[in-house]
This record gives structure tokens, sequence and C-alpha cells, in this order.
């Protein structure tokens, strides 16, 4: 790759990490997108499912079609990096490296733009909304699959923790099914040194902790990864008051329907069983805002053969993970892979979802490549029966 394009693909990644922006309002970072595919030459369609930005390419001789996909938002995070190109936004940053998918994109139609060996179109899409789980469905609902036809789609997620530039590729699941969930315990508030004249919802909330905890231990099978987690609970004002009311709010993560549905059951059962013996009655909200992520076998090894072409390192024994990712509603519509790129060791507390999180700027070269070298075997790949 020339220097003198990388480094301003260096400068267009730090410009959108300094200037992050939430789900759903990614106003300024599709602007800067359209405003480089200007630069680029490459047309482009604006405003697809919200701020969603699709570019196409197309080259006679082939009716072959693919789709490469980055997401474009930031989290409500506030960031706690001190470099030159740290978030202006205060409670805003990309701690995920939405950044450097989105500027890695834009590198690889800049890359399959000026290379005429491949024959057929290519759709770049810039999805909004990830991290809340709309995006790509919001895409979907605006006809990405029937305005920009493509028989196959493929992602890359940055990976810290992982060898730097090192290409993961899962055979099925690799990401889990997303979900957040509520129970709100409803009892009878009132003084609480005369608690036999209450009924107290953080007595039930505590007994309903517990027994949610047995669901993953006691109800699901060993053989199947789930993940049940409380990270919130809300309730009470002052000391010598029982509230009328406490909130206990959480994730769901799993990889097959199935299980997650019998979760969901027992989940319900348990919360019923409390309210009758503690005298409650809840406010209760399951909101299932993803799918897993299961890699198709034929996408998985054009994904293998991409890493190689370039030269990559290529892992394919790491274990799923139980985070999320809304692409998974693209490759339930059509065959698709997603792979993990090393984003290097995650130093001074550099995981993803981290106030310290940056993006590797120095693994921009593989993921552009990556990707475009997939959508070239994509193209070339025999078309499927």
């Amino acid at each position: 790759m020339d220097q003198a394009f990388l480094d301003q693909l260096k400068q267009w990644r730090r410009h959108l990490h300094a200037h992050p922006e939430l789900s759903e309002h990614e106003h300024g970072t599709s602007a800067f997108v359209q405003e480089r595919l200007t630069e680029l030459g490459i047309p482009f369609v604006a405003n697809v499912g919200g701020t969603g930005v699709v570019a196409t390419l197309s080259r006679p001789g082939s009716n072959r079609t693919v789709g490469l996909r980055a997401d474009m938002d930031a989290l409500p995070i506030h960031e706690l990096n001190d470099t030159p190109h740290a978030s202006k936004t205060p409670g805003v940053m990309h701690a995920c490296g939405h950044d450097g998918h989105t500027v890695s994109l834009l590198g690889a139609a800049a890359a399959l733009a000026r290379d005429e060996s491949w024959k057929g179109q290519i759709q770049f899409i810039f999805q909004p909304a990830e991290e809340n789980g709309v995006g790509a469905k919001a895409m979907i609902a605006d006809g990405l699959f029937e305005r920009f036809p493509m028989e196959r789609v493929f992602a890359f997620h940055n990976w810290p923790g992982l060898e730097t530039g090192t290409v993961a590729v899962h055979n099925g699941p690799v990401m889990a099914a997303g979900g957040r969930w509520s129970v709100t315990l409803h009892g009878l508030a009132g003084h609480a040194a005369i608690p036999h004249l209450t009924r107290d919802p953080i007595v039930a909330a505590g007994h309903l902790i517990v027994a949610l905890q047995t669901i993953v231990s006691r109800n699901v099978d060993p053989v199947d990864a789930v993940v049940l987690s409380i990270g919130q609970i809300n309730g009470g004002v002052v000391s010598n008051q029982i509230p009328e009311s406490v909130t206990l709010l959480g994730t769901l993560r799993t990889y097959r329907q199935e299980v997650r549905e019998a979760v969901i059951k027992r989940m319900e059962s348990i919360i019923a069983g409390i309210c009758e013996a503690y005298g409650m009655r809840a406010d209760v909200e399951i909101l299932s805002t993803g799918r897993a992520i299961i890699n198709s076998a034929a996408e998985a090894e054009l994904s293998v053969a991409a890493g190689q072409a370039i030269g990559a390192k290529v892992r394919r024994d790491l274990r799923p993970s139980t985070t999320g990712d809304d692409f998974s509603f693209l490759i339930k519509e059509r065959p698709g892979a997603y792979v993990w790129i090393g984003n290097g060791p995650a130093v001074d507390e550099g995981e993803l979802h981290n106030a310290r999180y940056d993006f590797n700027d120095e693994i921009l070269p593989v993921a552009i490549d990556w990707m475009s070298q997939v959508a070239r075997l994509a193209l070339a790949d025999r078309p499927a029966t």
C-alpha cells in the first residue's frame, strides 16, 4: 500500500476517533464518509436506514455480487486516553474501533476502485447504529438487499489481545445473540422500622438474584453456552423506608435460539414464583436485540483463503465470544462470514468498551487487504448451487 495513502487513512481514522457519534446520530460521520467517497470518485447512496451509506463499484463481464460492511457508531463512554486524537465529545468515544472499521472499508473501496482485475459488483455498506442493535435491521427494512444486490456479505472486527494483524476465522458461531432484560418488582412501601406492614421488594429482589443464577447452572445443558448477568440494580431513596419498587437490569447471551427461548421461559417462571411468594407485582421486559453470528461454511473458507493470500497469519482455533454484533441480521439474509483481526496486546486496560481503548492503526493495511481480497475471491468463486 502506498505510504502516502496509508498516512492519509490514519489521519481519517484519528479524525473520526476525535469526533465520535452515538447510534442513530452519526450525521457527521456519514457526511465524512460521503465526502471521502466523492473524492475517490466512488458512487454512493446516502441515508439508507437512517445515516447509512452504500457505495457501489461495478466491472463488466460478470453478474456476481458481494457486500462488505463496516459499522460507524461510538459508545456513551468518557475517554480517558490523552492522545492528540482523543474524543472531543465529552461522554462519547470510539471504544470499540468502529472508526477503524469505517476507514478500513474506505481504504478497501479505494483499493478496489484502482484494481482492474476483478469483475462483477461490490457493495460497500457503511452501517449506523450497531451498538444499540438497530442499524442492520433499519438498512434491511430500507431495502438494502433489494436496492444493492449481493450474494454474500463479509465483515471484520478488530480484536484486542490477538496478535497484531492476525486473521481469526471461526467455523460456525462467532458471537452470541444479545438481549437486554429488566424486571421491576412492585411491593408496598412503608417505614423500615415496621417492616411487617410492608411488602419488601428489596428482599424479593435478593431472592430473585440468587434464583436467576440457577438457570445457567441447573436448567441449561452444560454443553450450551449461556450468559445471564445482572448489571444494574435500582431501588430505594432513603435508609429508613422500604421502597415501593426495585428494578434489576441485565443481559442474556446465547448461541442457539431454542436455548434462548428455554432460558426466557424459565426466567419468566422464576419471576412469577418470586412474586407469588413475596406478594409482588412485576413488570418484565426481555428484549432480543440480536442474533448469533454464525459463519457460513463456504464463506469461512473464502475468508481463510483471503487471509492466506495477503500473507497474514490465520488462526482457526479461537473460541467464539459471548459479545454480539448486529451483522448477524445481514448474514441471516445472505451467506457470509465475520472475522476478527488482531488489534495487538490490550495494553493499559485497552479492551473493547474500555475508556482507554484505541484502534491500532498498524492493522489498517491488513484489514484493507483482507476485505479487498475476500471480495475478489467471492466474485471469482463459482456460484453456489
